[in-house]
């Protein structure tokens, strides 16, 4: 190409116009990874042409453009450095640029002089029948790598990479992948901070050092990233080929990852803590099981999860999405500011209160609520960004309930549907919301509603009945991983020391639950005093263990709550304690999951006083735990606990509204005799056949999707 048809090529840019450039090796890179990745990653660079994509091979041109009418996936290039950087194409009308290919063939003596001179080294063999313009490709084993062959070669005045263990070549003095992108990216004034380079082996390591961004492929051969420096510029994740270079180009903020299905929750599937992302310790619960069904268990299963990030540290660096191929990250920031005025606002002290049936603590807010809409309405277009056309998006609670009306409105082709982890309340108690017109707005706009149990989709269906529209309901009650629990549970027990159960450990009551007003901690102990009033014979027996890790702070319903128990906590204990006895046993922290087992194993009462229960995964767990390691135990369970729409026939139900009967229910099970105690844990066991949780997902997906009736339209 000549100089002025250079020229004509390079169409000037405006001053303020980002760059951003990917500069990829093809062997490994742009073509590694299996078939999935290749198509995200195509059609990522579709949907963003502002993205410049840029070869840099060691393959000649002819064999690059077979492979380019060949291959669909292969993103289309705008430039090709070929020939491990001794050539530059034009990809436009694949036309060498003359001028700098010059300069960076300077001094090339040529291949049969080259050929020639390296005669006296037998091991070293040419690469017969493959293209090669301005560069000599031998196949040499690394024995047989040496100083007498690299002085040869820079006799010559000739510069040289060796890769893969067996491809050795021989360069012009001035030539390389990295100084062939410098070279374009000097004349078309790419600036370092919109060049992504890709790579995967020695050849690709001049790339590296032109202080751009890079991503180092999982798969490269481990002389590459052991040779590349340190930086906060170059990202190394586990991913291989087209996966990883679409992982760089999302962390960039460059691409946007769109899938058939995504996952709206307010929080990631994993914490940000000591400096690291943290899984779920329990097995059990939403985040674990969506995790599991969408993610490392689920390849055939493409999904994103969108999720809040809060910025609990303004001016530090966002911590690093988990680099996973099977369930990516898409986080939409939120300031410490927002979340306080969203969740510890709206969502906990309007909303929350009305889901627990307690509409009395409802509180009005209305910076709290415009706050609330903002977010909501962010999330609404971070979903819409990352839904293929036609996708399913699976939201969760009510912390999203504006979204429904707001995506509907900017995506009519997407399928939503809403999942309920909580109670949905009396269509009453949900009219008494400052808001509620606004929320049942949004609400009709779903394709499907999901609960736990037939009472709270009822009672959805109930709300909206004079709407016009009600969505398709399912119910589905959320089980647990019961082979993991099993599993765990008699490790545990194994480990112990084999004792027989006492009238002691049958008079030790649990309760498992975090600080929340709805679970009725103040209830309990309240009815533990009552107990020791009218029972004496329990006095210095009876123990009651409370593990109730404290929720995020700011949530000022929860922190009164938990004035109001730990005061009651140390009455109570003062009145009864005595010697080393006391009556209740507060652990205000989380506990690990095995010890968590630990606790079920221990005790022969596992108490549930909630006022309001999406579910209360808990009680089965205990369930699971006890049956499994053929320890008799009893449940007291909350009829107001979404468990009990299940367990109601052998579990013993208490009404934490009625002091009385929360004092009568728990001698009644603290009474049991040991047959009693074994009967009525083998009837609670056989009442346990949830599907799996990985079941449950995906049944709720089918029904997203819409494989039943129309929505009801009255």
């Amino acid at each position: 190409m000549s100089e002025q048809a250079w020229d004509d090529a390079v169409v000037a840019r405006p001053p303020d116009q980002d760059v951003r450039v990917l500069v990829a090796d093809l062997d490994g890179t742009l073509l590694g990874g299996d078939e999935s990745a290749r198509r995200r990653l195509r059609q990522a660079l579709d949907r963003h042409p502002d993205i410049t994509v840029v070869f840099a091979t060691g393959r000649g041109l002819p064999s690059i453009r077979a492979r380019l009418a060949r291959d669909p996936l292969l993103p289309v290039p705008r430039w090709i450095i070929a020939d491990v950087g001794a050539s530059i194409v034009d990809a436009s009308g694949m036309a060498h640029l003359d001028a700098l290919e010059g300069e960076l063939r300077a001094g090339w003596p040529g291949s049969e002089r080259i050929r020639a001179a390296l005669r006296r080294f037998p091991d070293l063999v040419y690469q017969e029948g493959v293209a090669q313009d301005g560069r000599c490709s031998f196949f040499l084993s690394p024995e047989h790598l040496s100083p007498e062959l690299t002085a040869a070669v820079q006799q010559l005045g000739c510069s040289w990479t060796y890769s893969d263990d067996r491809f050795f070549d021989v360069l012009p003095p001035h030539a390389g992948k990295g100084q062939a992108v410098q070279r374009l990216a000097d004349k078309l004034q790419w600036p370092r901070g919109g060049v992504l380079v890709a790579g995967d082996s020695l050849n690709d390591l001049s790339l590296f050092q032109l202080g751009s961004h890079g991503v180092i492929m999982g798969n490269a051969e481990p002389a590459l990233p052991a040779q590349v420096p340190d930086s906060p510029l170059v990202h190394r994740p586990p991913l291989e080929g087209a996966a990883a270079i679409l992982d760089a180009l999302e962390r960039l903020g460059w691409v946007q990852r769109t899938a058939p299905v995504v996952i709206g929750y307010h929080r990631p599937p994993m914490c940000w803590s000591r400096g690291r992302w943290r899984r779920p310790a329990s097995p059990n619960g939403i985040l674990p099981t969506l995790t599991s069904v969408l993610g490392d268990g689920a390849p055939d299963l493409a999904a994103v999860w969108a999720a809040a990030l809060v910025d609990e540290e303004p001016g530090t660096p966002r911590p690093p999405v988990p680099a996973t191929s099977s369930l990516p990250l898409a986080l939409l920031d939120v300031t410490p500011q927002q979340w306080s005025g969203y969740f510890h606002g709206a969502c906990k002290e309007t909303l929350w209160p009305a889901l627990m049936s307690q509409p009395r603590l409802i509180r009005r807010d209305p910076s709290h609520w415009s706050t609330y809409e903002a977010v909501n309405a962010a999330f609404a277009q971070h979903i819409g960004a990352h839904a293929e056309h036609g996708a399913t998006v699976w939201l969760h609670d009510y912390n999203l309930w504006l979204v429904p009306g707001i995506l509907k409105s900017q995506r009519p082709d997407l399928t939503i549907g809403l999942f309920h982890h909580t109670p949905f309340p009396a269509p009453d108690v949900f009219r008494q919301l400052p808001n509620a017109a606004q929320l049942c707005r949004s609400l009709v706009r779903l394709d499907w509603a999901g609960f736990h149990t037939r009472a709270f989709a009822h009672n959805f269906r109930q709300l909206l009945a004079g709407t016009g529209r009600v969505p398709r309901t399912g119910v589905h009650p959320l089980g647990i991983d019961h082979g993991a629990v099993s599993a765990l549970a008699r490790a545990r027990a194994a480990a112990r020391t084999a004792h027989s159960p006492t009238d002691d450990a049958s008079l030790h009551v649990l309760s498992v639950e975090r600080l929340d007003y709805a679970k009725a901690p103040v209830h309990k102990v309240r009815a533990i005093d009552a107990l020791l009033e009218r029972e004496p014979q329990l006095r210095q027996r009876l123990r009651f263990r409370l593990v109730c890790p404290p929720a995020e702070p700011g949530i000022r319903a929860y922190d009164a709550t938990r004035t109001e128990l730990e005061a009651t906590i140390a009455a109570v204990n003062g009145r009864w304690g005595g010697g080393s006895w006391r009556p209740i046993d507060y652990l205000p922290h989380p506990l690990p999951f095995p010890a968590v087992v630990d606790q079920y194993l221990e005790a022969g009462v596992f108490w549930v006083t909630s006022l309001a229960d999406g579910m209360n995964l808990a009680a089965k767990e205990y369930v699971t735990v006890r049956s499994a390691t053929d320890r008799p135990g009893v449940l007291v369970l909350s009829r107001h606990a979404g468990a009990a729409e299940q367990l109601a026939p052998a579990a013993l139900l208490t009404d934490p509204n009625s002091p009385q009967d929360l004092v009568d229910t728990l001698h009644r099970a603290l009474s049991l005799s040991p047959a009693q105690r074994a009967t009525h844990t083998a009837d609670l066991a056989a009442l346990l056949g949830d599907p799996s949780p990985t079941a449950w997902a995906r049944n709720i997906l089918r029904d997203i999707g819409g494989d039943q009736a129309p929505p009801t339209a009255l």
